[in-house]
């Protein structure tokens, strides 16, 4: 017999799921634009061809907190890949976005470049500009058309206006770029750019053309960024432009305040080793892995950034599988200690109830328990449509309270029930937490649990 009921564990596995995910809830690439043929005419800023795609990469925070850091160490390198060079404008291209003059975006297919940044994409002056989801931007666009030069061959209409539905939002409508008040400072990288000469041959830079760009010991740090809408707090770290597939593995240094003090989190990529004051986050590898999200299944990991059902097969089944337990239950498949009891040993509760030989559990006994969460009282409905209540000699209804220890609270004797009724039991005195409630009738038992918060 099991006292302990499925939603226990889901309820535990998804607030421990969720304290791992809370800052970082999600990571998206947005299609930024989609070369066509007049984007392709240029040769000022290095070759082009029509239906190369530029992508942004943003980091969707929880609100209050900032990135400080994107980096490679010597346990989580830092990854970004695809399956064709990654373009890089040979004339005015930059390694990091934040080195860019506004004007430059002027410029043939500069606004195209492939780089890596934190959240600032350009300075003009007093404005700081920093990368947006196009459809959160709301000011218009400095980028393409009318406010480009047309490349080399001087294309009446400006570069970058291509408006295919696959690529979103224009960049003539909207540029994903805004101001905000708040400016970071302290920049600083390293591992991407020669010590010495100050070139970079990575994929951030037009020195030599490249598809793959892996490093034990890179990074780029400011003081700290969050997003332009302080609610959405969406960051821009890269933006790739390729003819292939991109994938990529991140790893982050994410400022958190909790409303009283301030932290430094180290969120990575994967587990291969793990330090102790990292978290893995399975939204930082892309394309994202899917999986078994279901608590409710053995298959089930946090580690997933995606769901996938099909990866859900065995249903968990809780429950003693020590055979030498008064109370093994061949049927579980995973085994909660906590509830075996043993002649002599039973955790201070009435083996008596825990491993009766006749009781066995019967989902025909219903009943309902409201309100859940509940704070002062509970209400038990128990339906009229028991079985038992029209035998010839029926049994008595009984009910039981016990806390997650499986300690008992509350018991009472209800007599035969024949109609619906209603039982209310005080629960006022009861520290906040999750309790279980057991409804027998002869020798068949159902339970349920209910929360007092």
């Amino acid at each position: 017999m099991k006292t302990f009921c499925a939603s226990f564990l889901f309820l535990f596995l998804f607030l421990f799921s969720v304290s791992l995910r809370a800052q970082i809830e999600s990571v998206f690439v947005e299609t930024y634009y989609i070369s066509d043929a007049a984007d392709a005419t240029d040769t000022t800023g290095g070759g082009l061809a029509a239906g190369t795609k530029t992508y942004r990469i943003f980091i969707d925070l929880k609100a209050g907190s900032k990135i400080k850091k994107i980096y490679g160490d010597q346990n989580h390198a830092l990854k970004f890949s695809g399956t064709a060079d990654f373009f890089n404008n040979k004339a005015d291209g930059q390694s990091f976005a934040k080195d860019f003059s506004k004007n430059r975006y002027a410029e043939n297919t500069v606004a195209l470049d492939t780089w890596i940044t934190l959240g600032q994409t350009t300075k003009l002056a007093a404005q700081t500009y920093f990368g947006i989801p196009k459809d959160q931007d709301a000011n218009g666009s400095f980028i393409g058309g009318a406010n480009n030069d047309g490349g080399s061959a001087a294309i009446a209409d400006g570069l970058l206006i291509n408006a295919d539905p696959l690529l979103g939002i224009p960049l003539t409508t909207s540029d994903g770029m805004d101001t905000m008040v708040t400016i970071p400072e302290s920049w600083a990288d390293y591992g991407f750019k020669d010590f010495s000469t100050g070139d970079d041959s990575t994929i951030f830079g037009s020195i030599i053309p490249g598809s793959q760009f892996i490093s034990y010991n890179a990074g780029l740090l400011n003081s700290g960024v969050a997003g332009v809408i302080p609610q959405s707090n969406h960051v821009l770290v890269a933006q790739l432009t390729t003819m292939g597939d991109i994938a990529f593995e991140l790893n982050l240094e994410v400022e958190e305040f909790d409303g009283v003090t301030t932290q430094i989190v180290k969120y990575v990529a994967n587990d291969s080793i793990l330090l102790a004051d990292e978290i893995v986050s399975p939204f930082l590898t892309y394309p994202s892995i899917c999986g078994c999200l279901d608590p409710d299944y053995l298959e089930y990991s946090n580690n997933y950034a995606c769901g996938n059902i099909d990866s859900c097969q065995t249903l968990i089944v809780f429950g003693c599988t020590d055979t030498m337990a008064c109370n093994y239950d061949p049927m579980a498949n995973f085994n909660l200690p906590s509830l075996c009891c043993y002649i002599g040993h039973c955790a201070d509760r009435d083996i008596s109830l825990v491993c009766p030989v006749l009781k066995s559990y019967s989902p025909a006994i219903k009943f309902d328990i409201y309100p859940n969460p509940a704070q002062t009282i509970v209400n038990i409905l128990i339906n009229t449509d028991n079985p038992f209540a029209s035998q010839s000699l029926p049994p008595d209804t009984k009910y039981a309270v016990y806390n997650s220890l499986g300690e008992l609270l509350n018991e009472k004797n209800l007599g035969v029930v024949s109609a619906e009724i209603i039982e209310t039991i005080d629960i006022s005195g009861y520290s906040n937490g999750l309790y279980f409630f057991r409804l027998t009738n002869g020798e068949n038992y159902s339970c349920k649990y209910f929360i007092k918060n």
